[in-house]
């Protein structure tokens, strides 16, 4: 018997799931239809021990894997970005996967029109991911030189406030082999508290290994877009996104955050799994007395 495709197998335990729990048709609509598009904003304040208080209540705005073409929409993008807008965020961090494949003169568009309305206070940073990459990784590039992102493409900016300095760095794609810590470590000065973009959540085993980040944001995983009920557990999860699938880990001295997404891969489903933007309140330690 031939071996199942990854598609397929998604796809019949997501109906599985459904039949379980859902009555028929009406369960099967909510995860094409609903679950898809209703997007959780969820609010995390997360201490940083290298933080300077001047940074103390910093926002950071995280959301990814976007995948325009399988079942993300224009309108959709839309209202993902007056969401982001409204969180008042002093850095937006888009965490690779713009799109899943497909014609980039037609997805091109759908993408620079939303992107380009993004507000921040600061910054509006990204990297790419694997299917950015499989799909055409100079056509993504363009795509976020219009929308005025800056590609933290093994790079890191540094915020300063007087002498105090954060610092926002990220990698290019791990499972491509595009991700070059060393170059970003030799720019990366010593004192202050760094934030890491990298597409791939289980890249945390080597960042955390430096010792220099603070935290690491990523998505990839999707949460797994089907998680089974009751026990909460994500059916399938790709390659490099199996360790940190969903939520906040510490990871050594570092903690690591996956963003669910706010787009899906083949089928365009979810189900206990909604579409992710993620609020993060940076905290400093407290000053002794």
């Amino acid at each position: 018997m031939p071996p199942i495709s990854r598609r397929r197998f998604l796809k019949i335990s997501l109906l599985s799931a459904l039949g379980t729990t859902t009555a028929g048709v009406a369960g099967f609509a909510y995860a094409f239809e609903v679950e898809p598009v209703h997007v959780d904003v969820v609010q995390r304040e997360v201490l940083l021990p290298r933080l300077h208080p001047t940074f103390d209540g910093y926002r950071l705005v995280q959301f990814s894997d976007i995948h325009m073409g399988t079942g993300m929409t224009q309108e959709q993008l839309n209202r993902i970005v007056d969401l982001v807008n409204a969180q008042q965020p002093d850095t937006i961090a888009i965490t690779g996967d713009f799109v899943t494949g497909g014609n980039m003169s037609v997805l091109k568009p759908m993408l620079v029109e939303p992107l380009r309305r993004l507000t921040a206070k600061d910054l509006k940073v990204a990297v790419l991911g694997n299917h950015d990459h499989w799909t055409d990784a100079t056509a993504v590039r363009q795509v976020l030189a219009e929308s005025e992102l800056t590609e933290l493409n093994n790079a890191v900016i540094t915020l300063r406030r007087d002498e105090a300095a954060l610092h926002v760095t990220g990698v290019d794609d791990f499972w491509e082999a595009k991700a070059r810590l060393e170059a970003v470590l030799e720019q990366l000065p010593e004192d202050g508290a760094a934030v890491l973009l990298a597409h791939e959540p289980d890249f945390a085993d080597i960042s955390a290994a430096t010792g220099r980040f603070d935290l690491q944001i990523s998505g990839h995983s999707h949460g797994g877009q089907v998680r089974l009920p009751f026990i909460n557990k994500p059916l399938i999860l790709p390659l490099h996104g199996e360790k940190y699938p969903l939520g906040q880990y510490q990871v050594g001295g570092m903690i690591q955050y996956t963003n669910r997404g706010v787009g899906t891969i083949y089928p365009a489903v979810r189900f206990n799994c909604r579409p992710e933007i993620t609020v993060f309140t940076l905290r400093a330690a407290p000053t002794q007395g």
